[in-house]
């Protein structure tokens, strides 16, 4: 199995020097016309064969190469997952946000909550005194009020009716004063419950305090924590605002957006395992791709591959930057280097193998990059010895 070198970066700087810098002697002349003749035939022969000639050797003893703590290692293959290593960035969920505002005009006069807090859901969060609702909260309760009277005149005509005591057509008459009075309330109802106000609120509104019809209770629809509050005492707030009042955040589950660039589409499919880690190596969470982005965004040439994650702790903080490493194929067979023992020779790829009277570059060409290691696609062959 063909050995190579694996260069320190003190020998990296220190080739000149070996090449230059070697013993003198009587025929340092000669060697300098040697040195000349030899480059020439090394430019003569990349032109016309395209490859490195014995002028390239390093020439070094075996003992001096330890000496510089040049060390030698075999080039293998080995088992490897065709893996990818992505940027990626943990979001909220946008399912798991809320952003409140008042549907009603008024003046905030109680506050409940601070930024920070965590709340569950329905907790209040804030009280908003509103003369409109306390309007709403009337023409409800009046509209009830008729409806109520209609269906007793009903009953009374109904009566009549049936004793041959009153005519049909103030049966009639009676039927759709009720069925009048009826719309009436159902409309002043579905107004209040549009305003987020249910029949909890609503059916105890007959027997509600003095002053309590104006207030309005602003409630938390999820769980979560509360990141923004725009509110104080006394604010005046306005329900055609469009601005957040208060926004709530629940971490409890994440996405962590994966960004492929487009050439590693092809690689990936719905159900892809990927393991996030941080940027010293850390393992932060795993779980498989659930979305795959149809579009390649025209800029940045890349689309986004989406994982769902479940963050009970709180570990993962959106906005956080992971790499996501995917298991984008299945195991396969590959030549692999250390990392430093690649290095660049008259700007092509190579490794210095042992040579006769030292180490001579030898050209390759390079795949991926598996870890601490790089795939060699061409210029090693593992059956050399």
């Amino acid at each position: 199995m063909k050995k190579i070198l694996i260069l320190m970066m003190v020998l990296v700087f220190g080739i000149p020097l070996l090449s230059s810098c070697g013993e003198e002697t009587a025929d340092t002349g000669a060697h300098a016309d040697h040195a000349a003749h030899a480059e020439d035939s090394h430019e003569e022969g990349d032109d016309e064969h395209g490859h490195e000639d014995e002028a390239d050797i390093v020439e070094m003893s075996q003992s001096a190469a330890r000496a510089a703590g040049i060390t030698l290692a075999k080039a293998e293959l080995q088992k490897t997952s065709d893996d990818l290593e992505l940027p990626a960035e943990i979001r909220t969920n946008p399912d798991r946000v809320a952003n409140l505002s008042s549907p009603v005009s008024g003046i905030v006069t109680k506050l409940m909550v601070s930024e920070g807090d965590r709340v569950t859901a329905g907790q209040p969060l804030a009280v908003i005194s509103s003369r409109e609702l306390a309007d709403l909260k009337a023409e409800y309760l009046a509209s009830v009020s008729a409806e109520d009277l209609a269906r007793t005149d009903l009953a009374r005509e109904e009566k009549l009716y049936a004793d041959q005591i009153t005519a049909e057509a103030d049966l009639l008459n009676a039927r759709a004063a009720s069925r009048k009075a009826s719309a009436a309330r159902e409309s002043s109802e579905t107004k209040l419950h549009a305003l987020g106000i249910g029949h909890d609120v609503i059916d105890r509104l007959a027997s509600a305090p003095d002053g309590s019809l104006s207030q309005f209770t602003l409630s938390a629809p999820i769980p979560g924590q509360i990141i923004r509050r725009d509110l104080t005492h006394g604010q005046s707030v306005d329900a055609a605002s469009a601005e957040p009042l208060i926004v709530i955040v629940d971490t409890s589950t994440v996405w962590a957006d994966i960004t492929v660039y487009k050439e590693d589409l092809s690689r990936l499919v719905i159900g892809n395992e990927a393991i996030l880690r941080s940027d010293d190596g850390a393992m932060l969470a795993t779980g498989g791709i659930s979305f795959i982005s149809p579009v390649v965004e025209e800029t940045s040439r890349t689309a986004t591959a989406r994982i769902v994650l479940d963050n009970p702790d709180g570990t993962l903080r959106p906005g956080q930057f992971v790499t996501a490493h995917i298991a984008a194929g299945e195991t396969i067979e590959a030549l692999l280097v250390p990392e430093n023992a690649v290095q660049l020779v008259e700007g092509r790829s190579s490794v210095f193998v042992p040579a006769e009277e030292g180490f001579r570059p030898q050209p390759i060409q390079t795949g991926r990059k598996v870890g601490q290691k790089i795939e060699i696609l061409s210029g090693l062959d593992p059956n050399d010895s």
